[in-house]
């Protein structure tokens, strides 16, 4: 029974905290490859079974050490504000140190476990499409009518991805303010005069 307690919804968060942290640091440290199940337990002072009761493999483990549950409280008032917040919010989650070091192995490793892509789909994607299509116009008369928020959303990761971990540009935000310049006002049509 004390097992079965262990694996269910009380175990302890202290020491998915540990796992987590230490993953992420490991990252930094050794870079993806090098961040193995055995470093990780070794660093975060705990057994490698306890590790594997919480996520079936290495890239899960640091998928979620690296990719935060998304979910903003804040409303934008508008398409444009959604857009600034969605390319802000990217390019902080490409941009951490961690994460550029994770996602040459997560790319890999997603392209042969399917169930890897579904569970940060759902975690970040979905909820992040879902927002952008409340947004997107759907009225015949405007601009641009029938934008697809999948389109959208793919540009502003794939440009934040390569810019990230690619090109491992280091100023986000003059990065952050020429995409949304080229986002903003190829979707809005024309720059709107001030």
């Amino acid at each position: 029974m004390t097992e079965r307690h262990r694996l269910g919804p009380h175990r302890d968060p202290a020491v998915d905290a540990a796992v987590l942290d230490a993953a992420r640091a490991l990252l930094v440290e050794r870079g993806y490859a090098a961040t193995s199940i055995d470093a990780i337990a070794a660093r975060a002072g705990v057994s490698r079974p306890s590790i594997y009761r919480r996520w079936p493999t290495k890239a899960h483990l640091i998928a979620k050490a690296v990719f935060p549950d998304v979910g903003s409280d804040q409303v934008a008032p508008d398409l444009i504000s959604e857009i600034r917040k969605i390319i802000r919010g990217t390019i902080q989650l490409f941009g951490s140190a961690e994460t550029r070091a994770a996602m040459p192995g997560l790319m890999s490793e997603m392209r042969q476990d399917p169930g890897l892509y579904e569970n940060l789909a759902t975690r970040l994607d979905t909820p992040t499409r879902a927002e952008l299509a409340d947004y997107l116009p759907t009225d015949p008369d405007s601009p641009r009518p029938g934008l697809d928020p999948d389109t959208v959303l793919d540009t502003i990761a794939g440009a934040a991805l390569f810019a990230m971990c690619i090109r491992d540009i280091a100023d986000l935000d003059t990065f952050a303010d020429s995409l949304e310049d080229l986002l903003l006002y190829g979707i809005m049509g024309a720059r709107p005069t001030e």
